[in-house]
């Protein structure tokens, strides 16, 4: 009896990895799965980076051949305005291209390093708890900071991958300026840019049990720092960008001064993060966050017992995320509109762009133009949006749904719903948002209403996005994420082929390539009809395909 009990005490409960090296077991697996699920994304995320650089400052060598053009554009961009959509003023003492390169792109390149290393730490721990898939991997030998510290190892080695490709890269154009040196300290300045969001992100995941809450709380970190920095530097002393990453990232002075000091700032503030995430995820439970769940009222409103309210309160935070971010852009835009004329004057390739484009002056062609990008954003919402329903297929929360009497059609079209009206409703605001700032820069009073004229004109090709989503998602489910060719192609044709003159064929495959070029062209329905018809037509093939396919259950 007491050698059977002894032989069940001893087995009865194996130690797991609690202190030391256990914590962190399984880790090196983790991340080689990791790099194995993420070897297309992240390789799509890098090149992306790394050929829009390359891209962006071969252009500053066509486009400002003449020192006397690159004189302009500094005078130009020493305006508030300029500085705020750009970077420090010291960038401007010296104009070369280097200088141009980093204050005019290392400010944006680093919020899109920021997001792709949000969304590195997001999939791989909070979505990972929230699929139930960590619970499952964590029941083996693996370590309670595994999985944060995988997916932290894994945006570290993608941000210092772009930056070794930065580095190598550059001074392979052989452009006047760009240097050995200072394009090192270009690719490091994104890396440590990158890794501090990366562990921002790592607070973030602790705090909400939601993939979409911890993206993003970490995604509003992003804007603000990018929003402290734009304060900054159109101010006097620029002390507000010195409480941002992205400031501190920009004040490297790359190519000028080549300052390495202001990344350990950078470094100081990941290390800080990472620390603070791995001893907040000792607080809770897996799958858990740290916030409380709010507690509903105890019987669900009207509107929730609808599938269009439910699916609104789904889309609720993303919606507000982008309209507001989109009515800020269309400022910013907009509060430069007055001084579009002097800043593109001496710019050969803009101006013949800007005549192709027409328009009774400088400033409703560069709106044209401009235009584009702010409604390429708002594709990327409404792609979001009409993927949805897949996510929640996937999840297996449709299941339990599309088991009562409520059809398919119905709680796809609440989804799909949403998302053209939600597309409409931001780019009208956006358009408010060009349209305010527009006028008070310019002068003109009715360029509010031509602006938001010209941005509510894209909706019906906002809606043709849409309907591409719904077939991929009717009818080839696992390929749904080529729905995001079409904002990518249609801001690589329709505003890069604009200056880079791509032939025309190429624009009218792309349904934003169809909308009349407001405020500077005519109004003309006919286009405008043709798309709401392939919209509708799109979004019946898309849902006939639903009907037909086995729902993906759990």
């Amino acid at each position: 009896m007491s050698t059977a009990t002894t032989a069940r005490a001893r087995t009865a409960a194996p130690p797991g990895p609690a202190t030391g090296a256990g914590v962190l077991t399984g880790t090196g697996t983790l991340i080689r799965f990791a790099l194995r699920r993420d070897r297309v994304r992240l390789t799509v995320w890098i090149l992306a980076l790394l050929l829009g650089t390359l891209s962006t400052a071969s252009n500053y060598r066509e486009l400002y051949s003449d020192p006397a053009d690159r004189a302009n554009a500094a005078e130009t961009l020493g305006s508030p305005a300029g500085l705020a959509m750009s970077g420090p003023r010291h960038y401007l003492d010296d104009y070369t291209f280097g200088a141009m390169l980093g204050q005019q792109m290392l400010g944006f390149t680093a919020v899109l390093v920021g997001l792709m290393s949000v969304l590195v730490i997001t999939r791989h721990t909070r979505a990972e708890e929230e699929t139930g898939r960590a619970e499952l991997v964590r029941s083996t030998v693996v370590g309670r900071h595994a999985h944060l510290a995988a997916a932290l190892s894994v945006a570290v080695l993608a941000n210092l991958a772009l930056a070794l490709l930065l580095a190598v890269a550059l001074p392979g154009l052989g452009i006047e300026s760009i240097d050995t040196s200072g394009s090192l300290l270009y690719g490091a300045a994104h890396a440590a840019t990158g890794i501090v969001f990366a562990a921002v992100a790592a607070i973030t995941v602790q705090l909400t049990a939601h993939t979409r809450g911890a993206s993003g709380m970490a995604l509003a970190v992003i804007g603000v720092a990018y929003v402290l920095r734009a304060a900054g530097d159109s101010g006097e002393n620029g002390a507000l960008s010195w409480l941002s990453p992205v400031g501190w990232a920009q004040r490297t002075y790359v190519y000028v001064d080549d300052r390495w000091w202001p990344l350990l700032l950078c470094l100081a503030l990941a290390a800080a993060c990472a620390a603070t995430g791995f001893v907040l995820s000792t607080r809770r439970d897996v799958g858990a966050g740290l916030r409380p769940e709010k507690l509903g009222a105890p019987h669900a409103s009207n509107s929730l017992g609808t599938p269009l309210g439910l699916a609104l309160r789904l889309h609720r935070g993303t919606l507000v995320g982008f309209g507001a971010g989109l009515f800020l852009m269309g400022a910013m835009y907009g509060s430069i509109l007055g001084q579009a004329d002097d800043m593109l004057r001496d710019i050969d390739q803009i101006q013949e762009a800007l005549e192709r484009i027409g328009g009774s002056s400088t400033a409703e062609s560069f709106a044209s133009m401009v235009m584009v990008v702010i409604t390429v954003v708002a594709a990327v919402y409404v792609v979001m949006a009409a993927l949805r329903p897949r996510s929640e297929e996937t999840a297996g929360r449709a299941e339990p749904l599309l088991a009562t009497g409520l059809s398919r059609s119905r709680w796809t079209g609440s989804h799909l719903a949403v998302a053209m009206g939600g597309g409409t409703l931001v780019l009208l605001l956006a358009g408010l948002g060009f349209g305010a700032a527009g006028a008070a820069s310019t002068g003109d009073a009715a360029l509010l209403g031509k602006l938001v004229g010209a941005a509510l004109a894209y909706a019906p090709a906002l809606w043709v996005t849409v309907g591409v989503a719904v077939v991929l998602f009717g009818w080839f489910p696992r390929a749904n994420a080529a729905a995001w060719i079409v904002p990518v192609y249609a801001f690589v044709v329709g505003y890069l082929g604009q200056i880079l003159q791509f032939p025309g064929w190429m624009n009218n495959l792309s349904p934003f390539g169809h909308v009349p070029r407001l405020p500077a062209a005519e109004l003309d329905w006919t286009p405008l009809l043709v798309l709401t018809l392939v919209a509708a037509g799109l979004v019946w093939l898309g849902l006939a395909g639903f009907r037909r396919r086995d729902l993906e259950t759990k």
